[in-house]
């Protein structure tokens, strides 16, 4: 009898975890956009920085030593560096009218707990309107809450949301996804803005760094020829080291496992694997890596083997997180001067 194995998801996206919903919104003239992670009900996340040149906004409230134990009612993923860190206030404000958040004894007003991170794609030739004085505001928080209003359990990948305007090494960045399933029914997925400077492809070739971890031909299905180790290739070929030096990942994963903040926290840490398994270099000075972890709380698990779950969940979920990587470059399309994966070496 064959062994059971991981398998992707049916929709092999981050709401194949029941009880998550994804909104996207891009402005298309500005090359930038926000992603929203909406749980049906105020989900248990952490979060773990890597980066060197970090961009968040209410990571403290995540600590489980605090108040609300990690309790959020919505996490945000924002292009515009500072500026997109006002993107979680629209997404507060689509919360709150929705009557979702904190609430207060003898007050109908609620207080949404809505982290989120941000990654730099100000450089990439998208019209910067609200800048130098301009009247215009900048779109960010319009956009955290048109995302909330398209949310929903299908959405794209590539030059969307939050990658709309991203750029990972020398290829078009994007927005990726990817879900596995235990063979005994857990599910963890993965959601992530690739905006790195490191590159996602091995150089000289068409083969993702990922490809290893990829399932069932999910972003092209290339391999790897075997000329050179890895070792051997200057870790700072095809990077944006000498160019923009603004970059970042930022990305989410999660599960319907039953864990605290603390778990979350670990299985966070461990998700950043994934980072190292698709891209290179990683969590470098010019990188802002951030990852969240959220649990829906939807299946039990043993307590007696809380701790060996904690570690194949947290591995999962950097398994996840490689192919999020790589689907999110793959999938990506050309964008002015920025050429995608499918351009340079054909998606067929």
């Amino acid at each position: 009898m064959a062994e059971a194995r991981i398998t992707p998801g049916p929709r092999n996206l981050i709401t194949d975890v029941a009880g998550l919903s994804i909104g996207n919104a891009q402005d298309e003239r500005a090359r930038t956009g926000v992603t929203v992670l909406l749980p049906d009900e105020p989900g248990t996340a952490a979060m773990d920085v890597r980066g060197g040149g970090p961009g968040t906004r209410e990571s403290d409230a995540l600590d489980p030593r605090h108040l609300l134990e990690g309790r959020v009612d919505a996490l945000v993923l924002s292009g515009g560096s500072v500026y997109g860190l006002d993107a979680p206030s629209g997404v507060t404000h689509w919360l709150g009218g929705q009557g979702r958040g904190f609430a207060f004894p003898g007050l109908s007003i609620t207080a949404p707990i809505v982290p989120g991170a941000i990654l730099f794609d100000l450089a990439n030739g998208g019209e910067k309107y609200w800048a130098n004085g301009g009247s215009e505001e900048p779109p960010y928080r319009a956009l955290g809450y048109d995302a909330c209003q398209a949310a929903g359990k299908g959405f794209a990948l590539g030059n969307a949301g939050a990658g709309f305007g991203a750029q990972a090494g020398h290829y078009k960045g994007g927005l990726g996804s990817a879900s596995a399933v235990t063979p005994d029914g857990i599910t963890v997925g993965a959601l992530v803005a690739v905006n790195a400077v490191g590159s996602p492809v091995i150089p000289g070739t068409d083969c993702f760094w990922a490809a290893p971890f990829e399932l069932n031909g999910e972003f092209g299905g290339r391999r790897w020829n075997g000329e050179g180790a890895p070792a051997s290739y200057d870790p700072l070929e095809g990077t944006k080291l000498a160019g923009p030096r603004e970059n970042t990942t930022i990305g989410i994963v999660a599960t319907d496992a039953v864990l605290d903040a603390t778990a979350m926290h670990r299985i966070a840490v461990m998700a950043h694997d994934g980072f190292a398994r698709a891209l290179r270099p990683v969590h470098a000075p010019v990188d802002g890596d951030a990852v969240f972890a959220l649990s829906t709380g939807k299946k039990p698990l043993d307590r007696q083997a809380r701790t060996l779950d904690i570690t194949r969940l947290g591995a999962i979920a950097a398994d996840c997180m490689a192919r999020a990587i790589a689907r999110g470059v793959f999938e990506a399309e050309t964008l002015g001067s920025i050429p995608s994966w499918a351009d340079r070496h054909g998606a067929g």
